[in-house]
């Protein structure tokens, strides 16, 4: 399986040449970018003041937390947001009580053939995707298994990896088109050498923090590799940590954990507004346009762990991923 190939940036080249006939003039140094937002600021504070109008931005999990502000954020902008939700019913409510114009669709991120028709979908409207933001995430108390593969690295990963895989040409034909991933500081608290690529069933190692570390490197890394890949198109790709964030994500731990970490979290932690800043101000910040390969944390760029910035690594987490997936390849 190879998504990402020649043809395709053959193509790519045809799509964007409107829209930037050089591409990129040349990326910045992750370092080279900052801004006066921080800790506190929202995603009406990032994005105040853009015009999206015409632009058009896919949002997975659209129905609730982060998800669901970065989309109201977005479309009261300007854009229109496809939003994903696990269910049709989930994804129609949110985006009918948002300002502007938002469209449902369905993406159950372990059952990948959803993500394949999701593609289809957007496809089908023949519009480039100005923005594709992999927000969507789960985080389980126990060891459970999709296909034998350890459940955290199939939901926060091989799902979003199928899906950026069959919409990147509608990204490649936008003027310049944005990919964000929200990551998480939680990779730092993956295993000590990195991705398991001789145990990805978790067996021997799981623990739920270390697996949803395990996880959030996975995005890191995807975002690291995508990147390299996208040298030379006007596209580009980020990968972001929100904060600790007033959300339903500990849903599926146990009831006391998921009370200490409501109860915590009214107290100490970002809401959903602020939480929603930092992938809002990558997707949508004029200055950012020549940025790709860096991760950001409170709208700034921030170093990430040494196994998050290991290029072999990456690269090698492509192409596990593409033999994992490859009956649902682009």
């Amino acid at each position: 399986m190879t998504p990402i190939n020649r043809r395709h940036f053959v193509q790519a080249g045809m799509l964007t040449a409107a829209g930037s006939a050089l591409g990129p003039a040349s990326l910045l140094a992750c370092s080279d970018v900052s801004s006066d937002f921080g800790r506190r600021s929202t995603a009406e504070d990032v994005t105040e003041g853009l015009d999206l109008s015409g632009k058009t931005a896919l949002v997975t999990g659209c129905n609730s937390g982060i998800g669901y502000e970065t989309m109201r954020a977005l479309t009261l902008r300007g854009a229109h947001v496809l939003g994903t939700a696990r269910s049709l019913e989930k994804g129609q409510e949110a985006c009918d009580s948002v300002e502007g114009r938002a469209t449902p669709l369905v993406l159950e991120l372990t059952e990948f053939e959803t993500a394949v028709r999701c593609a289809e979908q957007v496809r089908a409207m023949g519009t480039p995707l100005d923005i594709l933001i992999c927000n969507a995430g789960a985080i389980f108390d126990e060891l459970w298994h999709v296909n034998g593969i350890e459940a955290h690295f199939v939901t926060n990963h091989l799902g979003h990896f199928v899906l950026v895989n069959h919409l990147l040409e509608r990204v490649l034909a936008a003027p310049q088109g944005r990919i964000v991933v929200v990551g998480s500081r939680a990779h730092e608290s993956a295993p000590d050498d990195g991705i398991q690529f001789d145990d990805l069933s978790g067996e021997s190692w799981f623990a739920t923090q270390r697996a949803y570390g395990h996880s959030k490197l996975a995005n890191g890394l995807h975002s690291l590799e995508l990147a390299r890949r996208l040298e030379g198109t006007s596209a580009t790709s980020n990968a972001i940590h929100p904060g600790v964030v007033r959300t339903n994500i500990a849903r599926n731990l146990p009831a006391w954990q998921e009370v200490a970490f409501r109860v915590g979290g009214y107290l100490f932690l970002k809401s959903s507004a602020q939480g929603a800043a930092t992938t809002c101000y990558v997707a949508t910040n004029p200055d950012l346009r020549h940025v790709s390969g860096c991760y950001f944390a409170d709208s700034n760029p921030e170093t990430p762990s040494a196994d998050m910035q290991d290029a072999a690594m990456a690269a090698r987490l492509w192409e596990i991923s593409e033999e994992l997936t490859r009956d649902f390849a682009a």
